[in-house]
């Protein structure tokens, strides 16, 4: 493991360390830490930024977008506690590297991405990289994507004003999602919601966080493409 990448690995655990109280662990799982350290970071932002590309904070990737915190991307893949037989969505596409980190973790990935070049660019770029279980479409996050529904695991990578309906009902009995809560650039609280095998839902707030505004529109998906 190269330097960059063990002290990413060590910034991850000494966050966790810090907000071990509001997470309720002071370590995440073994297999996480080692998806975080195997997948290249590097590889998904943009090349005048992958000096930073290990560095523990979000990185500017076009558009208005970002690429996540290494500790949040780690912390909220820990949250959904995912099994290798488990197919997830994700709402906010981005780079590519949170489906890439998912990927190894699951058994199919469906992400969307509301801007069209973004979910391209992720597209090929995961392609390339051989992530070959992962589909990106370019569309609305707000209704999820129903035609691959119920999932195990929802994971939404910007901060929406509310919990969408629709994700919660194409989220399956056991399932798990996790969500940042919150006012476009205000105060946001990452939740976790379970669903338990009668249906109901059950949340519980997890930490505050800072989000890019997940993006409403009415109209349907732009595009299709697969990694």
């Amino acid at each position: 493991m190269k330097a960059q990448v063990r002290r990413m690995i060590a910034d991850i655990e000494s966050e966790v360390r810090y907000t071990r109280n509001a997470i309720g662990k002071d370590r995440l799982s073994a297999d996480v830490m080692r998806v975080m350290a195997e997948v290249p970071r590097d590889a998904f932002v943009p090349d005048a930024l992958k000096s930073m590309a290990f560095e523990n904070g979000p990185l500017p990737i076009g558009h208005d977008q970002t690429i996540s915190q290494p500790y949040i991307v780690a912390l909220m893949t820990d949250l959904l506690q995912l099994d290798k037989d488990d197919v997830v969505l994700e709402i906010g596409t981005g780079s590519g590297y949170q489906a890439a980190i998912l990927s190894r973790l699951c058994k199919k990935v469906y992400s969307v991405e509301y801007v069209p070049e973004l979910s391209h660019a992720a597209a090929l770029r995961l392609q390339q990289l051989g992530y070959d279980n992962i589909e990106v479409r370019a569309g609305s996050g707000y209704g999820g994507w129903a035609e691959h529904a119920p999932y195990d695991a929802i994971i939404v990578t910007a901060a929406a004003t509310h919990i969408p309906e629709a994700l919660l009902q194409q989220l399956k009995p056991g399932g798990r999602l996790v969500i940042p809560v919150g006012g476009p650039y205000s105060y946001q609280e990452l939740v976790l919601v379970t669903r338990d095998e009668q249906g109901k839902t059950h949340s519980r707030n997890i930490l505050g966080v800072a989000f890019v505004p997940l993006r409403e529109s009415a109209t349907p998906y732009d595009s299709e493409t697969a990694g």
